[in-house]
């Protein structure tokens, strides 16, 4: 099977590097186009896939084709290649903000579209992606398009109305973590310790903490409560945190994204 990328940025390449590293497809069975050269020989080099410069072409030989480019370029990248796109091809948008309703309208005509909303940590096989599919995308063709994006991670299917929500917890959370992790290494090097070395043990804690969330299945506040001994050091910490509306910072934080995704 075929599969074609519109746009080789940093999403394309951790899509490519899980597809590749699982073996669903080989490099042969992948070509993309980006804008410059270097982007193509870069991706060339790196996973030995085929590339080229014009977007057409790589719409008009695949069958399944990625839009993995950034939302305000979807009107233009559209308008190339609506003629030969569609048909029982099955068409992936990694854009934020723009819904299957307005990509359908753009390209004027029945289409088989899936709508996905990958995060960062896809460039280390951790991502986690939200998938949503039109009415005309068989559950065979959902079932192949959850595994392209659990070959980087987690997968989840969801309704298009919970996309915006999807993309504040998944896509955007990661700088919320990053600054959380920062904040903790400069706490830590405050008290003492090595700038690296407190990078260490705030990314590993972050790490380890988020996997007994998956692997054990309790609630996260259950958790919170293993740790918070009676009369504690953490207790402390949490109480410290409370105090200055962490919480509410959180929530504010994933609502903004929302907002400013739905304006998209």
């Amino acid at each position: 099977m075929k599969i074609g990328f519109i746009g080789l940025g940093n999403m394309a390449k951790a899509i490519i590097g899980g597809l590749l590293k699982q073996g669903i497809v080989t490099a042969g069975d992948i070509i993309g186009s980006a804008k410059t050269e270097e982007t193509r020989k870069e991706m060339e080099k790196e996973f030995g896939i085929t590339t080229v410069g014009h977007n057409r072409q790589v719409a008009e030989s695949t069958e399944v084709l990625v839009l993995a480019v950034k939302p305000v370029f979807f009107p233009e990248v559209i308008s190339e290649i609506k003629e030969t796109a569609g048909g029982e091809q099955l068409i992936i948008s990694i854009a934020a903000g723009k819904t299957m309703e307005w990509i359908g309208g753009e390209f004027g005509k029945t289409i088989k579209l899936i709508r996905c909303m990958p995060n960062t940590p896809a460039l280390v096989g951790e991502g986690c992606t939200a998938v949503c599919c039109n009415s005309f995308v068989t559950k065979e063709e959902e079932a192949f398009c959850l595994k392209l994006m659990g070959s980087f991670g987690k997968a989840i299917a969801i309704p298009e109305r919970l996309m915006d929500a999807a993309g504040a917890v998944g896509g955007s959370s990661p700088a919320f973590v990053f600054l959380f992790i920062e904040a903790m290494a400069d706490g830590a090097v405050q008290a003492g310790m090595p700038r690296q070395q407190a990078y260490e043990f705030a990314a590993q804690s972050v790490l380890g903490s988020a996997k007994m969330v998956l692997e054990t299945g309790l609630h996260p506040g259950a958790l919170k409560d293993m740790v918070c001994s009676p009369g504690g050091t953490t207790i402390e910490g949490v109480k410290a945190l409370e105090q200055r509306g962490m919480r509410a910072a959180v929530m504010e934080a994933l609502e903004a994204c929302v907002e400013k995704s739905r304006r998209l």
